[in-house]
């Protein structure tokens, strides 16, 4: 019971449908930061059959409540934990870091079992065993790599390499006519579960291949791999090449629409700018406008101001009633060319004593007026 409520603790589920960082959830309990640690391991696990082990002492198997309170260092709880890890993804590397913290002071064994009993149990595999060890050794949560495992675990086996507990999820594993060949390990309380990780498998990435096959085919053929490399047939060959181009066509043209609304897009934008300039200008043009030409506008009291000039410029100017006489000078007499009569230039007694109907212009003075030329002032007797 303590080592489930354990593997809860230490387990990081990862869900499908709403990734964090690095594909982790809010369940996964993992803090946004964390301090740089320059801590790591510089060499991959090594194989079981070359570490040199000291059979001399016993191994006595420690429990299940020893393990969880914690153990001195120089007797590490041996975890082993087995497997294909075909295809090696996060969801293996999950499973390696929760069973290496099952407990404090967790020494983890990793079986991988060979192509043999894989291809006679399970189905054949994508990778070769060599590259599965290889790939299970540079997990960063190994200690230790059994090759060849076998397939159902024996008594023999967990003596030989001092295996205290097996972690392992524990939906029942049915295989080699077995319900679930983990069935004796729990019975013997070795067992300690783990929790598998959803929405990522072995079969889940082969999958996707296999139904995506025409477009990987197409991208190992445009990466330099040959038809005969690949399985391909020279008929689909052709067409994957074929299709190439298309898309390669399709991407110009996608490319040349994306440049084109973008153009278009910056000739709105200028026209607009351009409108709103030209409103902006018309505006003003035609406030100014009406200020010049409009009911009120400056023209029209201009008109007014030159008209009232004018109008007292044409008109005489009276001279005030007190103002003193202007004493006018003798100017000489003229006589229309149609009067009858002809006088003598008389005397001035004389002129006042005779007026006859002959019409006298007598020039008096040159006034000068408001606009600068001179009038002529007559009078007729």
């Amino acid at each position: 019971m303590d080592a489930q409520n354990s593997a809860k603790v230490n387990t990081r589920k990862r869900r499908k449908e709403t990734p964090g960082p690095n594909g982790a959830t809010e369940e996964d309990g993992i803090p946004s930061k964390m301090p740089r640690c320059a801590i790591g391991l510089r060499q991959p696990a090594p194989f079981s059959d070359e570490i040199e082990v000291d059979f001399s002492k016993p191994y006595v198997r420690v429990t299940m409540e020893e393990a969880s309170r914690g153990t001195p260092c120089e007797r590490p709880v041996r975890v082993y934990a087995d497997g294909i890890f075909d295809l090696f993804h996060s969801g293996h590397a999950r499973a390696l870091m929760q069973a290496k913290n099952l407990f404090p002071n967790t020494y983890l064994i990793v079986g991988v079992c060979s192509d043999e009993l894989t291809h006679n149990f399970k189905g054949f595999t994508v990778m070769n065993e060599n590259e599965r060890y290889d790939a299970v050794q540079h997990c960063r949560y190994v200690d230790e790599v059994v090759r060849n495992a076998p397939w159902t675990l024996t008594p023999e086996f967990l003596a030989e390499h001092r295996i205290d507990f097996v972690a392992h999820d524990d939906i029942p594993y049915s295989s080699a006519g077995s319900d679930d060949v983990y069935k004796h390990i729990k019975e013997a309380g070795m067992f300690a579960p783990t929790q598998r990780t959803e929405g990522i498998s072995t079969s889940d990435i082969i999958t996707r291949i296999v139904r995506d096959y025409d477009v990987y085919a197409r991208r190992n053929l445009q990466r330099g791999y040959t038809a005969k490399e690949l399985n391909v047939s020279f008929i689909n060959e052709k067409k994957y090449h074929l299709q190439e181009r298309v898309d390669k066509v399709k991407k110009k043209v996608k490319d040349v629409e994306e440049k084109s609304k973008e153009f278009v897009q910056k000739v709105e934008e200028k026209s607009i700018d351009l409108i709103q300039k030209w409103e902006e200008k018309s505006r003003e043009f035609i406030g100014s406008f009406l200020e010049m030409f409009g009911p009120e506008g400056a023209l029209k009291h201009m008109l007014k101001e030159g008209k009232g000039r004018m109008l007292q410029a044409i008109s005489p100017r009276q001279s005030p009633s007190n103002s003193p006489t202007r004493e006018r000078s003798p100017s000489p007499s003229f006589r229309w060319p149609f009067s009858g009569k002809t006088s003598p230039p008389s005397s001035p007694t004389n002129l006042s004593r005779h007026k006859s109907a002959a019409y006298d212009i007598r020039y008096s003075y040159l006034e000068q007026s408001k606009f600068g030329s001179y009038v002529l002032l007559a009078q007729v007797q």
